[in-house]
C-alpha cells in the first residue's frame, strides 16, 4: 500500500466505495487520515463497515463540513451532466475535491526517494482505444527486459494498493478521462495519447470537454516526455502545444495508418510494419504482421505507443521487439477463443462503442459479425464503414430489432441472445470465416459489464464441442 501524506488528524471524505474508493480510504487511513466513508449503494456500505470505516452519507446537509478533502470513485459524475449531491455540496463549502489518482502523484516523490539510484518512473497512458492493451503491453515488455514493473489505475489494481517502487521500478497507469478530470495531481514521467474518438460525451459535457480531460494528463503535469498519436485532429494540435519547434523530441508522434517524416522523432506502422524515425532518419524497424497479440492496425497504433514510450525509457529496440512477440494480447480485446474446421472465434467485448468495433472489424476477413447492446449515441457509423468484410451480422440484446435497422444492407439475423448468436454464427461459418464478437455496444441490457459478455461468448463457444 501506498500511504497518502498530508491528512494526519484532517478529516477526509470517501465517496464511492468500490475498488479504488476503499483503496484510497486505506492509504488515507494509512497515512494517518480520519475517513468518513459513503457509497450509495449498501454493499459498497458494508464493504466500508466491515473494515471499520464510519459511514457518513455524505450527500446531506451539514455532512461535508469540517472535511479537509473529499475523495471521489471515478465513476461518481463532479460537473457533467449534474454533480453528485455530495460533491455539490463540497463544492459550494470549497472542500477541495480530488480521487485516487491525484493522492497518488502527490504521494510520490518523497525525501525517501533520495536513497534511490535510479529513482521510480510513472507512465501514464489515456486515449479513447487501445489504452489497455498498450498499458499492459508496456508492463509485460518491461517485465520481460528483467525490470521491477507495475501496472495499475483503470487496469489492474488500484495505484494506492501498489506496493511502494522500488530502486529503477516503473509505474505503468490506464487512466481513464474521468480520472485525469478530476485530479489535482498529475505528474507523470511519460505520458501517452493513443487516439481520440467520441465516448463519455454526457459525462464531459461534449466532445471539447471529453478532450480537455484527456490534455490535462499533458498540461497539468508537464511530462518529461510525451507520446501522441497524430491520427487524429486532436492528437496533432496536442502535439503541436506541447513542441517547441518541427525538432523538439520531448514530444514522440506515433501512427497506426501511415508514414510520419520530418526532423523529430516518430514511430510509425504503415502496413504493419513499424519504423522509428529521428532527425531526418530511420533507426530501428519491425514487422508487426506475424505477432498473434497483437492483430490489425488498431495493435500496430498500440504497438507504436508502447515501443515509442519504451524507446524514451531506454530498451534497446530489439529488446522490445522481443517483449512485443511474446505479448499473448488482453481478453476481451481481439482475443482468439478458439478455431474450429478452419473457422476462428474472436471475443472483442471491450469494443463498446462503433469506433473501436470498426477497428476489430478491419482486423480480419470474412467475418460472422455479434453486435448489439446499448449503441451509444452516434449509432453503428463508424463501424458499418468498416464492414466491407461482413459476410453476415448477428444481433443480440434487448434492442435487438432497433439495432437491426442501423446495419442497412448488411444481411442480418436478429437472435437476441449470446447463444443463438454463436450457434447460428457456428452454423453458417465456413473455412476462412472468422465469427468475431464487436458489439459497438454497451452490455448493461444484458451483462453486468464487458467482461460477462465476453466470458459468455467463450462459454457458448466452448459449448459448441
Amino acid at each position: 500500500m501506498i500511504e497518502v501524506p498530508g491528512y494526519v488528524g484532517h478529516r477526509v471524505g470517501v465517496l464511492g466505495l468500490g475498488r479504488s474508493g476503499l483503496s484510497a480510504a486505506r492509504a488515507l487511513r494509512a497515512g494517518g487520515a480520519d475517513v468518513v466513508a459513503w457509497d450509495d449503494g449498501a454493499g459498497g456500505r458494508a464493504a466500508a463497515e466491515a473494515e471499520g470505516f464510519a459511514l457518513r452519507d455524505l450527500s446531506k446537509e451539514g455532512a461535508v463540513d469540517g472535511l479537509s478533502a473529499l475523495v471521489v470513485s471515478p465513476g461518481i459524475p463532479h460537473l457533467y451532466p449534474a454533480p453528485h449531491p455530495a460533491i455539490a455540496r463540497a463544492l459550494e463549502a470549497g472542500v477541495p475535491v480530488d480521487n485516487d489518482i491525484g493522492l497518488f502523484f502527490a504521494a510520490l516523490g518523497t525525501e525517501d526517494w533520495a536513497r534511490f539510484d535510479r529513482p521510480p518512473r510513472v507512465i501514464a497512458v489515456t486515449g479513447s482505444n487501445g489504452k489497455s492493451t498498450t498499458a499492459a503491453l508496456l508492463h509485460h515488455c518491461l517485465a520481460e527486459a528483467g525490470g521491477e514493473a507495475h501496472l495499475a489505475g483503470n487496469i489492474g489494481r488500484g495505484v494506492l494498493d501498489l506496493d511502494p517502487p522500488g530502486d529503477g521500478a516503473v509505474i505503468v497507469l490506464e487512466l481513464s478521462s474521468y480520472q485525469t478530470d478530476l485530479a489535482r495531481a498529475l505528474t507523470p514521467d511519460i505520458a501517452v495519447f493513443t487516439n481520440l474518438t467520441a465516448d463519455h460525451l454526457d459525462r464531459h459535457g461534449g466532445m471539447g470537454g471529453y478532450f480537455a480531460a484527456k490534455r490535462r494528463l499533458f498540461a497539468e503535469g508537464g511530462p518529461d516526455r510525451a507520446v501522441i498519436g497524430v491520427d487524429e485532429p486532436e492528437g496533432r494540435y496536442l502535439a503541436n502545444q506541447l513542441a517547441q519547434g518541427p525538432g523538439d523530441d520531448r514530444v514522440i508522434r506515433i501512427s497506426g495508418t501511415r508514414a510520419l517524416t520530418g526532423p523529430g522523432w516518430s514511430v510509425a506502422a504503415k502496413k504493419g510494419f513499424l519504423a522509428e524515425r529521428r532527425k531526418g532518419r530511420q533507426i530501428a524497424a519491425i514487422d508487426l504482421r506475424d505477432i498473434p497479440g497483437l492483430p490489425g492496425a488498431h495493435n500496430h497504433q498500440n504497438a507504436c505507443a508502447a515501443y515509442a514510450a519504451l524507446r524514451a525509457l531506454g530498451l534497446a529496440p530489439r529488446t522490445i521487439e522481443a517483449g512485443l512477440r511474446s505479448f499473448e494480447g488482453l481478453p476481451h480485446r481481439s482475443q482468439l477463443i478458439a478455431e474450429r474446421n478452419g473457422v476462428r472465434f474472436v471475443n472483442d467485448s471491450k469494443a463498446t462503442n462503433a469506433d473501436s468495433a470498426a477497428q476489430a472489424l478491419r482486423a480480419f476477413r470474412r467475418i460472422r459479425w455479434i453486435v448489439g447492446g446499448q449503441v451509444k449515441e452516434g449509432g453503428l457509423g463508424p463501424a458499418l464503414d468498416a464492414a466491407g468484410e461482413v459476410l453476415k451480422a448477428y444481433v443480440i440484446g434487448r434492442q435487438a430489432e432497433d439495432v437491426a435497422l442501423l446495419l442497412g444492407e448488411i444481411p442480418h439475423e436478429i437472435c437476441t441472445t449470446m447463444e443463438t448468436a454463436v450457434a447460428r454464427a457456428a452454423e453458417e461459418a465456413a473455412p476462412g470465416d472468422t465469427v468475431l464478437l464487436a458489439p459497438a455496444a454497451a452490455s448493461f441490457d444484458q451483462y453486468d459489464n464487458f467482461e460477462r459478455r465476453g466470458e459468455d461468448f467463450a462459454a457458448r463457444v466452448a459449448d459448441l464441442g
